[in-house]
């Protein structure tokens, strides 16, 4: 799997790299059955690398995506904002044919 399996916004590192700067962990991104699309995205601190982790690195912070996982989102983007809807981090997965206005929901 090369770099571009994930790709990190320089907005969505500044963010972790905030969050995590009292106590360091990485960002895992994982993909789950639910949502009102049929899949979502969970977003969690984890300080521990599992053996088989996709390991992602932008501006000195880690994003850790299990191998599963990453075979739904391949090329996604991930971002952070800050819009109406809320602070968030989003994922831009050019696999998913449909999504969820709250952008955390999708469909293939």
């Amino acid at each position: 799997m090369t770099d571009q399996a994930l790709i990190v916004t320089p907005r969505a590192a500044s963010r972790i790299r905030e969050i995590t700067a009292h106590d360091p962990a990485a960002l895992r991104v994982a993909v789950n059955g639910g949502g009102c699309s049929g899949f979502q995205y969970e977003f969690k601190l984890d300080k521990d690398q599992a053996p088989d982790d996709l390991s992602f690195e932008r501006d000195g912070v880690t994003v850790l995506v299990d191998p599963v996982s990453i075979t739904l989102m391949t090329g996604s983007t991930l971002d952070f904002v800050d819009d109406l809807m809320g602070q968030s981090f989003r994922v831009e997965n050019p696999l998913a044919k449909s999504s969820c206005g709250c952008g955390t929901s999708f469909s293939f």
